[in-house]
């Protein structure tokens, strides 16, 4: 027999030369030394060695007819496993082009690269690692290196996997690492999708389970099941020993030959009855048999030896890569295989998921109970289970405790294909299909309408009742009205979000940071007026270039900055010093800082403030102010970006004030731009949360609407209308009546979002119809007058003929279908009710109904559901109210006189000023966001109905470059609330032994 011959033939027994006294000399003088990678083969003992010496005869079957031809049978079964994974990557190439299947191989060498990540082509990596690589690579997947140095630790490894876990492009992880690194830890570190061995506690437990359709079977276990069926081996009722192996090996392959019908048996290498077992076994498979060694007398004629060894031994280098046929390679195929399985499962998980939500039970009691009692009595579904429900992905999602969670931006990337909903928008002959709503109001009275009550009752309806996906996105409360006198904004009764307590209170800091970022820019501003007007250019200059090392760079914010100013230069040695000059001095005007500090209370003292009277400051003292958070130009911009991105320039061209040359100073100058993005990294992600009923909603961004555009985040209602699916429904809400929160959601949030509302419902309640039909004053914390308790026909019809119609008629300026929501209140009368319905569908509305949410939930809200489910169906001609280009007095005229019913508008000589530089700066083309009273369409908080015969006067017009829109300032408006004589504050407290919190509505 020739030396490659008996290579072959022995590959699968572990052989050595004879030693003295050894007990296998006999099979010693047989085959001459050789080394094995893995086991290569299975061999049939022919027929066993004589105490004579005589050879034994080692054949291989590989089915083609000849029995004396020794050949690896797997040479043939790694090439069909090659060729089954390459059609399926051609199959799924076909779906998706841009999909490439990619094993990442984590190894352990003495040299890695300055990279952790490289690109494998070739090297000196051991004999398995090359298996590995080649067989990849035959399959047409891309492979992807990853050395850690010799020595590392557990953690280490730990945290290369976790980089891999979160590595979208990475589908498989093959863990080429010493025994000793395997560990528990690291194995179930790796998330059990990209764990193609199948080694995870997770799926060992799915393979022991039989559930194999998102589990892995283990290469090795494939590949001997793949040699034993190859090589004409019936596997049915045969017996099988396992020899030696401990772990995830092992039990994968116990469970998969019991699978296909053969009877194991386990064994161990010390054991007394081996030889016994062995004799009795049609097939023994040996476990990490290292040196032992395995006398073919112990095996009986016709049996089936595979030994399976998890790295080439160290004597196997003698032989040349191609004599290593075995398997190894057919291994190495299968988990090739795996690889592409997980690529097939992944893309498969990128599609739009049908939503399986399970609604909870609402058991409403009479009289309704407070707000925070309803609250309490409900339990939320832990929020990974609401997520999964509506089809998010647990990689999508990062939870902040057990009942809300913040849900990151790359599900727009996974579902950028799903189309948003069903109906339709007619712009001309041109569809868009989207399905969003618009929650509004009639114009207010100071203590609310029931907006967010109607916006949760009405998702809680369709979701939970009619069955229709739909999301509620809810603006974030600010802390200054719920510790004031308006409450918390979780809705009320049966219609809230869950835990109320944690939606009224901090949620997940994005309002928190957006005090850091804001206060970090009003910082930034008075530090460097301070170091200008105490430092010479040079001083100035040493200090923002910094000589690190000998060495000065600029920063990436400050080639910026360069570029802006016309210096092309990065080298700082090569400006001039007129170029450095102008680089160090902003020269900000401190009488023209239109930037203010924020917080988020009311707190009216802090309205003018007097800063820098320390002797610290050098005398450098000037007034500004506080506003509340949520007045920050950063919270509109939170609530107008698109993306991080977008956040990020915008957050860029924020104007903080103007130098003494007239120019504006933006953030990017200040070079604070890039720590704000880091700051507000984690605020741009939506927060999800829950209705009572277990309905899914956002709560996101929360920007006033008399001082701001009063919308929640266009972020929220993009990812929502993507989850929702093409027969969903999204419904968002818009902060004050009509012709506040209405106006800007078109004019401002739709052209920076691009989406279009099918429907508007209105919210009215009676009281609201009486105040603006002639009725006495309301104020808050007051007991209403007796004519908001008693009937009276007379007021209900006033307020309809007069406000009602008006704000149907802003919705129809913008060509949207409009729907009255009459939010019941207990003091209502059905006469008064049905008046109100009667009256607004004769003003043009496509329905009008009586919702009853608060006292019943869902089930109060189904016939606004089925009305806006009808109303969805009908074509929307919709149009904006004015053109970007006309001017901006123009813009705010028509404002006026189409939205609010003025005559004309009255500019003051500084509003003027102040158009004139916008125009000239080239900000003329942004929208307008009115400030203006949320009582009246007129600026006169006093006059109710829809005034007429007024001249708005426009007292000053400021900018908010980063958010997009000019806003013009109409009477006194205030940026910081005050504190009532009475607040909230009073009423809540908390429970020391059982840390419930009592008092919030």
């Amino acid at each position: 027999m020739k030396l490659a011959t008996v290579h072959r033939a022995c590959g699968s027994l572990r052989v050595y030369a004879a030693r003295p006294g050894s007990r296998f000399s006999v099979l010693s003088r047989g085959c001459p030394p050789v080394g094995v990678i893995n086991s290569r083969l299975i061999i049939r003992t022919a027929s066993a060695a004589t105490s004579s010496g005589t050879q034994p005869r080692c054949t291989a079957n590989t089915g083609k007819g000849s029995s004396e031809e020794v050949w690896s049978g797997s040479d043939s079964s790694a090439w069909e496993v090659v060729q089954r994974t390459k059609e399926a990557i051609e199959t799924l190439q076909k779906q998706n082009p841009e999909v490439q299947p990619l094993l990442a191989i984590l190894q352990v060498s003495v040299c890695f690269a300055q990279s952790a990540y490289f690109i494998s082509k070739a090297g000196d990596d051991d004999g398995m690692l090359e298996i590995n690589k080649k067989m990849v690579g035959k399959a047409g997947l891309n492979v992807t290196q990853i050395c850690l140095a010799k020595g590392c630790s557990e953690d280490e490894i730990v945290e290369e996997l976790l980089k891999l876990n979160d590595d979208p492009r990475v589908h498989g992880v093959y863990l080429h690492l010493p025994p000793a690194a395997l560990t528990s830890r690291v194995l179930n570190t790796l998330k059990p999708e990209k764990d193609v061995d199948g080694k995870s506690d997770l799926n060992v437990g799915r393979l022991v389970r039989g559930d194999l359709s998102r589990g892995f079977v283990p290469p090795v276990a494939a590949a001997v099941l793949d040699l034993l069926r190859k090589n004409d081996f019936p596997l049915e009722g045969k017996n099988v020993l396992l020899v030696g192996g401990e772990g995830p090996l092992a039990l994968g392959m116990q469970c998969m030959i019991e699978r296909s019908g053969m009877a194991v048996l386990r064994s161990h290498w010390d054991s007394k009855n081996l030889q016994t077992q062995m004799m009795q076994a049609d097939a023994v498979v040996l476990l990490g048999a290292g040196n032992m060694d395995i006398p073919p007398t112990w095996v009986r004629p016709g049996a089936a030896i595979i030994r399976c060894e998890p790295t080439v031994q160290p004597d196997d280098h003698s032989m040349s890569l191609s004599t290593r046929s075995g398997l190894g390679y057919l291994t190495a195929a299968y988990r090739a295989q795996n690889v592409v399985h997980s690529c097939s499962r992944w893309l498969k998980e990128q599609q739009y998921r049908s939503w399986q939500l399970r609604s909870l039970k609402l058991q409403t009691l009479t009289p309704v109970p407070s707000d925070i009692e309803i609250s309490r009595a409900q339990t939320p579904k832990p929020i990974d289970q609401l997520a999964e429900e509506i089809g998010l992905l647990p990689e999508e999602l990062e939870a902040y405790g057990r009942s809300k969670a913040k849900v990151r931006l790359s599900l727009l990337d996974r579902l950028r294909s799903q189309p948003d909903g069903k109906y339709v928008l007619v712009a001309g002959i041109e569809i868009l299909k989207r399905c969003f709503y618009c929650i509004s109001s009639i114009t207010p009275t100071p203590l609310g309408e029931g907006k967010s009550t109607v916006t949760i009752g009405l998702v809680q309806a369709m979701s939970a009742h009619l069955k229709l996906n739909s999301f509620a996105c809810l603006r974030q409360p600010s802390q200054g009205p719920t510790f004031g006198v308006k409450g918390g904004a979780a809705g009320g009764g049966y219609a809230q979000v869950i835990p109320m307590e944690e939606f009224n209170l901090h949620l997940t800091g994005d309002i928190h940071a957006i005090t850091a970022a804001n206060n970090l820019v009003a910082a930034a501003i008075d530090a460097r007026m301070l170091h200008e007007a105490t430092q010479s250019d040079k001083a100035l200059f040493n200090r923002l270039v910094p000589s690190v090392n000998g060495f000065r760079r600029f920063s990436p914010i400050q080639i910026s900055r360069l570029r802006r100013l016309g210096i092309n230069k990065t080298d700082p040695a090569s400006l001039t010093l007129q170029d450095v000059s102008t680089f160090v001095r902003l020269d900000i005007d401190p009488s023209k800082v239109t930037w203010q500090r924020v917080l988020d209370t009311n707190d009216r003292f802090l309205r003018k403030v007097t800063i820098g009277q320390a002797s610290t400051e050098k005398g450098h003292i000037r007034e500004t102010g506080f506003d509340i958070a949520v007045a920050s130009e950063i919270m509109a911009i939170l609530a107008l970006a698109d993306s991080l991105e977008d956040m990020k320039n915008r957050l860029a061209r924020m104007v903080v004030g103007t130098s003494r040359s007239g120019q504006p100073v933006t953030a990017e100058d200040l070079g604070v731009s890039g720590a704000l993005a880091v700051l507000m990294k984690d605020a741009i992600k939506p927060t999800l949360m829950q209705t009572l009923e277990g309905t899914p909603v956002f709560v996101h961004a929360g920007p006033f609407a008399n001082i701001a555009h009063g919308n929640s985040s266009v972020l929220a209602d993009k990812l929502a209308l993507k989850l929702v699916g093409r027969d969903g429904f999204v419904v968002t809400e818009a902060g004050f009546g009509a012709d506040i929160g209405m106006e800007k959601f078109f004019n401002i949030k739709c052209r920076a979002s691009g989406l279009r509302p099918n429907v508007v419902v209105l919210v009215v309640t009676v009281r609201a119809l009486k105040m603006h039909g002639g009725g006495p004053n309301v104020s808050a914390g007051t007991p209403l007058p007796r004519e908001y308790i008693n009937e009276n026909l007379n007021l209900v019809a006033g307020g309809c003929h007069s406000n009602l119609r008006k704000q149907i008629q802003i919705a129809q300026l913008f060509g949207v279908p409009v729907v009255v929501a009459l939010n019941a209140f207990k003091t209502d009368t059905k006469a008064e009710t049905d008046l109100v319905c009667q009256i607004a569908k004769e003003c043009g509305a496509s329905d009008a109904v009586l919702c009853q949410h608060w006292s019943q939930g869902g089930r109060g809200c189904l016939e606004l559901a089925q009305a806006v489910n009808e109303a969805a169906q009908k074509p929307t001609n919709f149009q904006f109210l004015y053109n970007l280009e006309m001017p901006i007095e123009e813009k705010i005229r028509t404002i006026a006189q189409k939205v609010y019913g003025a005559d004309d508008i009255e500019l003051s000589p500084e509003a003027k000023s102040k158009t004139d530089y916008y125009n000239q700066q080239g900000y003329g083309s942004l929208p307008i966001c009115m400030a203006k009273t949320h009582l009246s369409l007129s600026h006169m908080p006093e006059k109710k109905g829809a005034p007429t015969g007024f001249v708005l006067p426009i007292r000053d017009v400021r900018a908010s470059i980063g958010a997009g829109f000019i806003y013009p300032l109409v009477g006194t408006m205030s940026t910081m609330p005050g504190l009532p004589t009475r607040p909230c504050f009073y009423d809540i407290d908390l429970d020391p032994f059982t840390e419930e919190i009592t008092g919030l509505f």
